[in-house]
């Protein structure tokens, strides 16, 4: 499991959750941030620090919010 940056990252597109992330697993996008879900430890600083609330561990994705799971994935498959 790992966490997922939903919708509300378009919006603001802040980048306090890649300065705080110890494993450097998040990347900016054209529109924005996506966590490689490969290299996420589940430590959840970034959710901590989210200005926006945009990101969810995995398991907790809002249900209107399922399709950030396969985006963030798809992300560093391309």
């Amino acid at each position: 499991m790992a966490f997922v940056i939903t919708s509300p990252c378009k919006e603001e597109k802040s980048a306090e959750c890649v300065e705080v992330c110890p494993v450097e697993c998040i990347e900016e996008g054209k529109d924005m941030f996506y966590i490689d879900p490969d290299i996420c430890i589940d430590c959840g600083a970034c959710e901590a620090v989210c200005p926006v609330e945009a990101i969810y561990h995995e398991d907790d994705v809002p249900e209107e919010e399922n399709e950030y799971i396969e985006l963030n994935r798809k992300f560093f498959q391309d």
